[in-house]
């Protein structure tokens, strides 16, 4: 089973942040979260990514940015794809010391990482010179390493061009005891949301009763155990609605609603049109 480990990054002592290119065995990692922020740039490949409850695909170019303690991971599909490769970036908030962005001339930057903690993703078309500029650093001295790193922030952060990845974002959770206990919950939805889930199976990776998991579920996402489930099923007909050509019946029973008439009714509450109405609308925004 797929859980969320956290993850403890070793710094080297001539840096303060972490730059570091991986090959396709890193898309292998497992979904997992770290205190520090990341900022990863697919070079090649394709596949899922997940962050936090969002789940989308990724193909080169993709540019994310992860705030702390949010888990995710990439995954590659197919998954034997030799020629895969990500460019990392990982940081503390206080890795130019502890009150580094909080001057005013920073206030983008500290928006941006505050936006972070739901995931933000950038556009290829809209941030092809930072990409190349991100590629460049791994050449460059520490100090102009160090250089280039906040002015791709502030790039990022300036434009507005971006897009929060969960568009109803739960609270961050800043306890570690609460993160290692429920991100193996939402590894367990990450993996099995579209088959039949079990409030028993998930309840069993905290060590709690199902009632005892049902409140404390609530209180640490703020929301219920069956509307995560609903969150992660949706945001997956969603996609199959615009990327594909499937008929509705089929996303419905592909995203792990057993009743068509129920996935109806759900999504046309949570997202104010039919399904068939939402594929029309996005083809038409097209």
């Amino acid at each position: 089973m797929l859980k969320a480990t956290h993850e403890i990054l070793q710094f080297v002592t001539e840096q303060s942040f972490l730059l570091r290119k991986f090959g396709a065995e890193a898309f292998k990692a497992p979904y997992h979260f770290h205190q520090e922020y990341e900022l990863t740039l697919i070079l090649n490949g394709s596949g899922k990514r997940y962050i936090g409850s969002h789940m989308a695909d990724f193909n080169a170019g993709d540019l994310v940015i992860v705030g702390a303690n949010l888990p995710h991971c990439w995954k590659l599909v197919p998954e034997k794809q030799p020629d895969a490769q990500a460019v990392v970036i990982q940081f503390t908030a206080d890795f130019l010391g502890t009150s580094f962005f909080e001057k005013p001339e920073l206030v983008l930057i500290r928006e941006l990482l505050e936006k972070s903690a739901s995931g933000i993703s950038f556009s290829l078309l809209d941030y092809q010179n930072t990409f190349s500029a991100l590629v460049e650093m791994e050449h460059q001295d520490s100090f102009k390493k160090l250089i280039t790193f906040i002015e791709i922030l502030q790039k990022l952060a300036a434009s507005g061009h971006f897009t929060l990845l969960d568009k109803q974002p739960g609270p961050v959770v800043h306890d570690l005891s609460d993160q290692k206990r429920i991100n193996p919950v939402l590894a367990y939805l990450v993996e099995n949301f579209r088959k039949e889930v079990s409030l028993t199976a998930a309840a069993s990776l905290t060590n709690m009763t199902t009632n005892a998991f049902c409140k404390y579920f609530k209180r640490v996402t703020r929301k219920t155990f069956m509307e995560m489930v609903i969150q992660y099923r949706l945001n997956y007909a969603t996609q199959q609605l615009v990327q594909t050509d499937n008929p509705v019946t089929d996303i419905a029973f592909e995203s792990g609603f057993s009743d068509v008439s129920h996935f109806y009714k759900t999504f046309k509450s949570k997202m104010g049109l039919s399904p068939l109405n939402y594929r029309k609308k996005f083809m038409v925004e097209l």
